[in-house]
């Protein structure tokens, strides 16, 4: 028999993952969309803690590159919801939880999880490419391609929002005023934010990798996806 104490992290961290997205997927599809909407500032903090909890190395530069994602994040939010300046007219509707000045407080851990978890898996799967495909004379690599993590990366964080935003619309969590669409400026200011990150990603020295990331972006891309289906 297995014991639970021979699981590693990764595996129990993912097992949790998958749980709580299924839950979440269900409740939303055939119980109360709702009730398990308003849960989901708790899905994003629970998420957090298990990325932190799988980090290995968990040294200063990595708190450094999550707080600055969660400052970043909260800053950016304020001026687009309060200015209009970024993403378009839009404002935060209570499912996200408590708010400060029109912006939820939960919304900065969200962009530490996209960040880091594009960032990571856009760094493993080069760094495979790299170590699958190099001559035999070339040594090992685990921090392959400056510029394209930083580019591949953003474009893979963008290209999650275009997926999440039809449903978190359906939701609750927010939504966007005028005729309501969803702005291409949305799109493009996504973009231009996680460059910015994504680069002090590849500037900061610490571990980057860790397969539960991979494996949480993955499982939220299909929580959405499904939910994007089917809403």
């Amino acid at each position: 028999m297995i014991s639970f104490s021979s699981i590693s992290a990764q595996k129990k961290a993912t097992a949790v993952a998958v749980l709580f997205h299924l839950i979440g997927l269900l409740g939303i599809l055939f119980y109360d969309r709702t009730l398990i909407a308003s849960l989901t500032p708790f899905n994003l903090l629970l998420s957090a803690a298990l990325l932190i909890y799988t980090q290995k190395e968990k040294t200063n530069a990595f708190f450094l590159f999550a707080a600055v994602c969660y400052v970043v994040g909260f800053a950016v939010e304020y001026i687009g919801v309060n200015f209009q300046w970024l993403f378009g007219s839009y404002n935060y509707l209570p499912a996200m939880g408590i708010q400060l000045k029109g912006v939820p407080l939960v919304i900065g851990v969200n962009w530490f999880i996209v960040m880091y978890c594009c960032g990571v898996s856009i760094q493993m799967l080069l760094n495979f490419l790299w170590n699958k495909l190099k001559n035999e004379d070339q040594p090992k690599r685990n921090n392959v391609g400056f510029i394209a993590v930083i580019l591949d990366a953003a474009l893979l964080a963008t290209f999650f929002d275009w997926l999440m935003e039809p449903v978190a619309v359906k939701l609750g969590y927010w939504q966007w005023l005028g005729d309501g669409s969803i702005p291409l400026f949305n799109y493009i200011s996504w973009f231009g934010v996680s460059l910015l990150l994504m680069l002090l990603f590849r500037l900061l020295s610490f571990h980057k990798q860790n397969q539960f990331a991979v494996n949480l972006l993955l499982i939220q891309f299909m929580f959405f996806l499904i939910l994007r289906t089917f809403l």
